[in-house]
């Protein structure tokens, strides 16, 4: 596990986005208020890390992929993002318990704006560390040569949540403070799992975007 507590970047405008307000739409100004005030001390109530491992992709055949360690992902939408690729970074990312506990006590108290705000602040936060992971994956990988995919997790397209169990296999323990529940849900909630694929940068890995073939458009992880 790596703590990263001096590298979250929390942007106004994503967390504006997170709540539902688009860029071509003013927020209240009691909206940018609370986010201003939360933001002043939301780092202290953060504590992000996250756990990674690169392994080798033994192959990629139809809708399955089975990477070093028996670990099997069964899935159109990842083989075609790992098609390409020979290794594979499975990661967990988390910012901790905290702002979703404080979150949810805000709620209780009828605070449901204060709530709102937080927990998008919250949001914004994790998808900061997934970010930083990213970057630090793509540092790896152009010190071997190689290319990156992008990052895809459990629950897009048609990489079913139940596969959260593979995610969690493939980490050997080292769960950076996250635990899976019957359900296959992630504790915190405020974390994210996934994979990024390694290639060679001749072959386009960077360029697959599942997006682009995918029906739902309501999806909030829609690039």
């Amino acid at each position: 596990m790596v703590a990263i507590s001096n590298q979250i970047d929390i942007d106004t405008q994503q967390v504006l986005h997170s709540i539902g307000y688009d860029s071509d739409c003013e927020p209240p100004t009691r909206i940018v208020s609370l986010i201003d005030e939360y933001l002043e001390n939301a780092y202290n109530l953060l504590a992000p890390s996250y756990s990674g491992v690169i392994r080798d992709i033994k192959s990629v055949q139809g809708s399955r992929v089975v990477i070093e360690g028996s670990i099997t992902f069964e899935s159109e939408a990842i083989t075609r993002l790992l098609e390409q690729c020979h290794k594979a970074f499975i990661f967990l990312v988390t910012i901790g318990d905290i702002v979703e506990e404080m979150a949810g006590q805000l709620a209780e108290d009828g605070l449901v704006l204060q709530a709102t705000v937080l927990d998008a602040i919250g949001s914004v936060s994790v998808e900061s560390v997934a970010n930083f992971v990213q970057d630090r994956v793509e540092e790896i990988a152009h010190g071997q040569e190689l290319c990156i995919s992008r990052r895809f997790s459990p629950g897009y397209c048609d990489w079913d949540i139940g596969q959260q169990r593979m995610v969690f296999r493939a980490m050997n323990g080292n769960f950076a403070g996250v635990s899976l529940t019957e359900d296959r849900l992630m504790i915190p909630q405020k974390s994210i799992s996934g994979i990024i694929g390694l290639g060679p940068c001749n072959s386009n890995v960077e360029a697959y975007n599942p997006c682009n073939t995918c029906q739902k458009q309501d999806c909030p992880g829609r690039r």
